[in-house]
């Protein structure tokens, strides 16, 4: 896909990797529209970007989800591609994990990227692309973080099972699951403490390899702990 005047909208653009990965498409060429939570970061982003349009949304309303990217695709005059970089951590082991912890992870890193890319994909005419982070929890369940590697590995699946449906219309979807990356998500977690952990990559390389993967129609990007690399296809 040539990015330059691509249709974009980011979701999570006020967060590390969103920002980085809104910036990136904007230098390539791509009118972009920035979606997220925070309005004051949203809109000091969109002043950076040249005045990129914004829209609010809170990932636990899956309604405010869709209507997001359809207020993004309505400002754009529709949608080329849809990046989803949003999401929550949790640690503490899976006999002493709270339901309420667990529902807020399945909600915020499965079914409200799930709704982000059904809106997005639904405002795509002649294919495109949908690139969503979950994570390296997805290939590598950890003990410690059972009901986060779950609500990765659900994404994922989701994400490969789409996959095949999307294809005949032309729209590509990319699993993006990247090793941890010192984004201050960890530090943020909504239950438990993360353990001691050493960033793999960097924000940079990893918004680079999004980017693109958007680019050359990429169907994954996953970390390779064994080779210690990124690998894909």
């Amino acid at each position: 896909m040539d990015i330059s005047g691509a249709r974009a909208v980011v979701a999570g653009a006020t967060g590390v990797l969103g920002g980085g990965i809104a910036r990136a498409l904007h230098s390539g060429g791509a009118r972009v529209a920035l979606a997220g939570r925070d309005e004051r970061k949203l809109a000091a982003l969109a002043d950076e970007l040249g005045g990129a349009p914004i829209s609010v949304f809170d990932a636990l309303d899956l309604k405010r989800c869709a209507a997001a990217v359809d207020e993004a695709a309505d400002a754009l005059g529709g949608l080329d591609v849809v990046v989803v970089a949003i999401g929550v951590a949790a640690f503490g082991p899976a006999d002493a994990a709270d339901d309420a912890v667990t529902e807020h992870l399945l909600a915020v890193n499965t079914k409200a990227p799930m709704a982000l890319a059904r809106a997005g994909v639904a405002r795509m005419t002649d294919g495109g692309a949908v690139a969503v982070l979950s994570a390296i929890l997805a290939d590598y369940p950890t003990a410690g973080m059972a009901a986060y590697s779950a609500s990765k590995a659900g994404l994922s699946a989701w994400l490969t099972a789409v996959r095949p449906e999307l294809r005949r219309r032309g729209v590509t979807v990319f699993d993006v699951r990247p090793p941890h990356i010192e984004t201050g998500l960890a530090g943020r977690a909504i239950a438990g403490q993360a353990p001691p952990m050493k960033a793999a990559a960097t924000v940079e390389q990893l918004v680079s390899l999004v980017v693109d993967g958007i680019r050359t129609g990429r169907r994954e990007l996953r970390y390779d702990l064994q080779k210690g690399e990124f690998a894909g296809r």
